[in-house]
């Protein structure tokens, strides 16, 4: 049985600590936890790690936040994976830091990423982790938001979801959505840093 997991983000050194990125670190965090590395592929860099009969794809699309769709549906097709078995994790403005929210399909709530993999496989039918980063900023700020680094205060409740996105991700491909849903979306991670 096979996975494609898909962490959103923007390639580039200027974007490693961004709220935008938050995918590509739980992906990095999975790959270091299997002893896996990443190695630069079409559209993206890839590590692959097996586990308990399931191997999962990790794929980091190259492609910038906007187009994270052309990378999605060329992994699909190269790997013929199920739709229904790919996750995407991307980060969500409508969530409090500290907060994941696993789902089977839904709208693409204004997500840039979502939009994209959106159009190119023709559907919004597939499961994304949702990684709630908060919304402190100032009206027509949400660009700066979004691409600003994290703060030193958030940075301990974000080690936490980082790990607890790790571990969603392995029981979506042992245990299925379900019940994956069911164990993880009922409580907070870590303890959001308080905002003035």
């Amino acid at each position: 049985m096979k996975y494609l997991i898909v962490g959103l983000g923007n390639i580039g050194s200027e974007y490693a600590e961004t709220r935008h990125n938050i995918g590509f670190k739980v992906l990095d965090a999975f790959a270091s936890a299997s002893n896996t590395t990443f190695k630069t592929d079409r559209y993206g860099d890839i590590a692959e790690v097996r586990c308990k009969g399931r191997t999962f794809l990790l794929l980091k699309p190259s492609t910038y936040m906007n187009l994270s769709g052309n990378a999605v549906r060329y992994w699909l097709q190269k790997e013929k994976i199920e739709l229904s078995n790919t996750l995407i994790v991307v980060d969500d403005l409508a969530l409090p830091l500290g907060t994941l929210r696993l789902r089977g399909k839904g709208s693409d709530g204004g997500h840039n990423g979502l939009k994209s993999i959106d159009a190119c496989v023709g559907s919004n039918n597939y499961p994304r982790l949702r990684c709630g980063i908060g919304h402190a900023f100032q009206q027509g700020q949400q660009v700066d938001y979004v691409l600003g680094e994290w703060l030193p205060e958030e940075r301990e409740t974000l080690n936490a979801v980082i790990e607890e996105a790790v571990e969603v991700v392995r029981s979506f491909a042992l245990q299925g959505i379900e019940r994956t849903m069911n164990q993880f979306n009922k409580k907070g991670v870590g303890k959001a840093p308080k905002t003035e």
